[in-house]
Parts: C-alpha cells; sequence; structure tokens
C-alpha cells in the first residue's frame, strides 16, 4: 500500500502515514474549513491499511499537534476509535503525545483520549519551550 503523506497548510496539519513502517504521524495545526471533508479520506486510507491482507502486528500513532478545532476534535476521536477496534483484534497501537511543557489544554486532552482508549499505550512527550 503507498505511503499518504499530506503536505502541512497554515490550517491543516501535515499527515505522514508512512504503512510499510506501520507509522502514522500528525503534527501542526488543524482546524480546516471542513474537517470531515479534510479527514474522511485519511480515515478511509487507515482503514484500508488496517483491513488489508498484510495486517500489521504494531501500529505506532505520533501526534503534535499545537492546536485543533472541535470539528478537528470529532474526527480525531473517529481516528482513534478506528485504531481502537484493531486492538481488540491483537494488534498493538501505541501513541505518542507530544506537546509543549506549558501547553495544559494539549496534555489534557491527550489524557482524556488515554482515559476514552485505555486499551491503546499513550506515551506523553514533553516538547521544551524556548
Amino acid at each position: 500500500m503507498e505511503n499518504l503523506h499530506i503536505s502541512a497548510t497554515p490550517s491543516s496539519p501535515e499527515v505522514d502515514f508512512r504503512f510499510a513502517e506501520n507509522v502514522l504521524s500528525l503534527r501542526g495545526e488543524s482546524y480546516p474549513e471542513n474537517a470531515a471533508a479534510f479527514y474522511s479520506g485519511i480515515i478511509s486510507s487507515l482503514n484500508e491499511y488496517l483491513n488489508s491482507e498484510v495486517r500489521p502486528q504494531a501500529i505506532a500513532l505520533n501526534v503534535e499537534l499545537t492546536y485543533f478545532n472541535s470539528s478537528s476534535t470529532k474526527m480525531l476521536f473517529t481516528l482513534f476509535g478506528t485504531l481502537n477496534d484493531k486492538v481488540a483484534n491483537g494488534v498493538e497501537v501505541t501513541v505518542n503525545w507530544y506537546c509543549h511543557e506549558d501547553d495544559d489544554t494539549m496534555r489534557e486532552f491527550g489524557q482524556d483520549l488515554q482515559e476514552d482508549f485505555p486499551s491503546m499505550k499513550f506515551y506523553e512527550h514533553a516538547i521544551a519551550d524556548d
């Protein structure tokens, strides 16, 4: 399956899904005008990858978002839910949640995700503020 790469814009994150390496990354800000339209192709590609004949044993999801709006929040929950469904089928999902040291909002959202999706392994990584 071909990797998925979408370059970041001022209102949408960089998406770098390296399916052969089982590494999925989101980085930047997420407040596209139509979050459902932006994320639908990403989630579709993720589903295709997860349902392929070469099923991954482990997946790493790296998330380094500095801001996202409520519409993006809904889509992120959908993305996490898609991954969480595979945990029940024996796929190990590790989430690396990156947030700036002084960004309590992002840290708390990561903690909320950890509570909502306890089957996935969550690791919080603090980014030093310059």
